[in-house]
């Protein structure tokens, strides 16, 4: 299997403030939340887009300073795969690749906002669950992706 990764885009970088009094005496927990959809584009089953997101939301029941809505999208061209063992290792080593480049963005956002930047967490392994133990991910066709 070849990968050959050719970029990464952001294609949603959302930020806003909440005015939400916060427990001074407890500890504030963020909770991000993450998501991945990877899609193929119709035509060309060589090049393969892979989106990354996290979300941050305030809620009655957990308020939150800010609400932060990030997405970033990788695209790699794949050769060689040949079964679904090879199609989950590309997608685990493609997520390995777009994930820092998501909490880049994050913290960039935050900073710029001018708040205290919002570190995501160093993942040494893999990011999601199913990743870890079986094939839990599905890959779609994604339509004209030009």
């Amino acid at each position: 299997m070849k990968i050959d990764f050719k970029g990464v885009t952001g294609e949603e970088l959302s930020f806003k403030i909440n005015r939400v009094r916060l427990n001074t005496e407890g500890k504030l927990d963020i909770k991000p939340q993450f998501s991945r959809q990877v899609r193929k584009v119709n035509g060309n089953d060589k090049l393969n887009f892979i989106a990354l997101s996290v979300k941050v939301e305030s809620t009655d029941a957990e308020p939150k300073p800010f609400d932060i809505n990030v997405t970033m999208v990788g695209v790699f061209e794949v050769e060689g795969i040949k079964d679904e063992a090879e199609e989950r290792s590309f997608v685990i080593e493609a997520t390995k690749t777009v994930y820092p480049y998501l909490r880049q963005a994050v913290s960039a956002l935050t900073s710029l906002a001018g708040i205290a930047p919002l570190y995501l967490p160093v993942i040494g392994g893999t990011l999601f669950p199913e990743d870890r133990d079986s094939y839990g991910f599905t890959i779609s066709g994604g339509g004209n992706l030009n």
